[in-house]
C-alpha cells in the first residue's frame, strides 16, 4: 500500500476530486493548509503590498493499493497542473499495514 500526499492549489480541488473519483479513488482526507513557498517577491493590490510567501493550499492524504499508485498520481498531475509556479507537490510513502476498525480486517482489502 502507498500513501500519496498532495499539496495543491485550492482553486484546483474540484478538478482533482473529480479526476480521483473518475479513476476509482473514492476515499481520501483533505484539509486547508498554509505553507511557505519559494516565491520571495511580494505583490501590490490596490496600492497595498502583501506577501505571497504564505500560500493557502489544500492538502490531500490518500492511501491506495500498490496497483493504484501510478493511476492516482497521474490523475492528480493532470488535474492539478496550471503550468505556473506554485502548482504544488506530491509525496509518496509506503504504508506497512492498514486496519478496518469496524471489523478488525487488515491489509489492502480495508481500502475497498
Amino acid at each position: 500500500m502507498k500513501k500519496i500526499e498532495a499539496i495543491i492549489r485550492k482553486s484546483k480541488f474540484s478538478e482533482v476530486k473529480e479526476a480521483l473519483h473518475n479513476v476509482g479513488v473514492n476515499f481520501f482526507s483533505y484539509w486547508d493548509v498554509t505553507g511557505l513557498g519559494n516565491e520571495k517577491e511580494g505583490h501590490v493590490y490596490r496600492g497595498v503590498s502583501y506577501s505571497t510567501s504564505d500560500i493557502q493550499r489544500r492538502y490531500l492524504s490518500i492511501v491506495v493499493n500498490d496497483n493504484f499508485e501510478e493511476i492516482t498520481i497521474n490523475a492528480i498531475l493532470k488535474s492539478a497542473s496550471t503550468g505556473d509556479v506554485g502548482d504544488g507537490k506530491i509525496f509518496v510513502s509506503d504504508i506497512k499495514e492498514a486496519f478496518r476498525i469496524r471489523t478488525g480486517d487488515k491489509g489492502g482489502q480495508t481500502l475497498n
